[in-house]
């Protein structure tokens, strides 16, 4: 369960959120003031925190940079009753990842707290620091080159990009550095994950809304479009983006104006776009399910992200970066991979690419340290990369089972449905004659991260 940590003088306030995200399966903590907050996180490990902005001992925004020295990674959505869009866009830039308004809108709160877990801080809006954009350049094959020759050449001019690749290739990495080589480089990004986007909220969260504008809007609210004004935003997954919302962006993109829901006028907005899809969009425009219009304007420049099958040389490279990063992150000292166990991550097919790549490493790490070892050995490496195709059962294990061999070739025909639909979810499971709760079973069952 995701533990998350409300920070509120109020106490009734507290209970209701507590009552409230229990039923929605979360751990809760709450405490009432900024030091015991400080207090807290230093014992225990969150995966979020909600933070009031008027706290009895210092308020919000000097909690929130206090937070980000102690944890520079955790997710922290602000909380006011107070409908002020300068303070808004100082928590953002301050690391928030989201405010609201009090009185909360229980589905605006859902929204805001799923799609910060699930980018794991995705919308931090800092601009990356030259220790983070020098990680793309572990990759050093000939398609990784060529990626970051790409970013280069159009980092400084304010084309639309929009970025292709598989998921958890780096797509994000990309759209950081892009921003980060840009004009605009002191400027906020924002990232937005338009699969959490439906089409009765996402026209809100993207150009803010009105008191009234709708049931439950009591409060004036700014978009993340005009948080983003001046810098960047990144639409990530823009596929999944409604069609009523798709009308909405391309008008935003003709007319450079934004206008909040409900509002009587519009309001200037200087915003470059940079979207990034695992789909292939011609697909779906020639199926009628993506608007040809909005993707010759987000496609004024592409950039292809490559899989890690497509360049199988760049990863020892990043096992050994991971690496470092797992023991710095949970006090360890691996020192390396044995010659064995390296082979096998380096012939593994990796479907969930880096992102899968960075948490198997620090499982590894994790474990070995268990053990008393300094190096990973084959064994700590998880049991469905060795069972992988090009991986011999027989040498790592001391022979075939049965359910091995069988669990091997489920394993490796859900892949082989995944790499042929661009590891599309729906349509895998539409091929595979399964519901997609199945599928998602299947997936954790065989560590498959897509």
């Amino acid at each position: 369960m995701k533990h998350i940590l409300v920070i509120d003088d109020d106490p009734v306030f507290r209970l209701m959120l507590e009552t409230f995200l229990t039923k929605n399966n979360f751990l809760v903590t709450s405490v009432g003031t900024s030091s015991d907050a400080l207090r807290t996180i230093k014992k225990t490990l969150f995966s979020l925190c909600l933070v009031d902005l008027r706290l009895p001992d210092i308020n919000g925004l000097e909690l929130l940079k206090e937070i980000k020295n102690l944890t520079p990674d955790l997710p922290l959505i602000l909380m006011t009753s107070f409908v002020d869009v300068r303070t808004a866009v100082k928590a953002i830039k301050s690391g928030a990842y989201e405010y609201i308004t009090k009185p909360v809108n229980t589905d605006e709160l859902i929204i805001a707290i799923q799609s910060a877990l699930k980018s794991d801080n995705k919308v931090s809006k800092e601009t990356p620091s030259t220790e983070d954009t020098s990680f793309y350049h572990y990759g050093r094959s000939k398609s990784s080159l060529e990626t970051l020759k790409a970013i280069e050449l159009v980092a400084p001019t304010n084309l639309s990009v929009l970025i292709n690749g598989e998921s958890g290739t780096g797509k994000e990495f990309a759209a950081r550095l892009i921003h980060a080589r840009s004009k605009r480089n002191n400027k906020p990004f924002v990232a937005i994950d338009c699969g959490v986007l439906s089409a009765e909220l996402g026209p809100s969260e993207l150009f803010g809304h009105v008191k009234g504008a709708f049931t439950g809007a009591g409060f004036d609210k700014a978009g993340h479009f005009e948080l983003a004004d001046g810098g960047s935003i990144f639409l990530d997954e823009i596929g999944n983006l409604p069609m009523e919302v798709q009308v909405m962006l391309l008008r935003v993109i003709q007319e450079r104006q934004i206008r909040r829901v409900g509002a009587g006028k519009s309001q200037e907005i200087d915003v470059r776009i940079i979207a990034a899809t695992n789909d292939n969009l011609k697909d779906s425009v020639a199926k009628g399910l993506f608007r040809e219009d909005l993707y010759h304007r987000l496609n004024e420049f592409s950039v292809s992200v490559p899989s890690l099958r497509e360049r199988k040389e760049d990863i020892e490279g990043f096992i050994l970066k991971f690496m470092k990063d797992a023991n710095k992150e949970l006090g360890k000292s691996i020192e390396g991979f044995s010659e064995e166990a390296m082979d096998i991550m380096v012939k593994y097919s990796w479907p969930g690419n880096l992102r899968e790549l960075k948490n198997v490493v620090k499982k590894t790490v994790l474990m070995t340290d268990s053990t008393g070892q300094s190096v990973v050995s084959p064994e700590i490496i998880p049991y469905e990369l060795r069972v992988s195709p090009g991986i011999s059962s027989e040498n790592t294990f001391g022979g075939y089972d049965l359910k091995a061999a069988s669990l091997k070739q489920e394993r490796e025909y859900i892949l082989s449905v995944l790499e042929k639909v661009k590891y599309n979810k729906s349509s895998a499971a539409r091929i595979l004659n399964i519901d997609r709760k199945t599928l998602y079973n299947k997936l954790k069952l065989f560590n498959i991260e897509i």
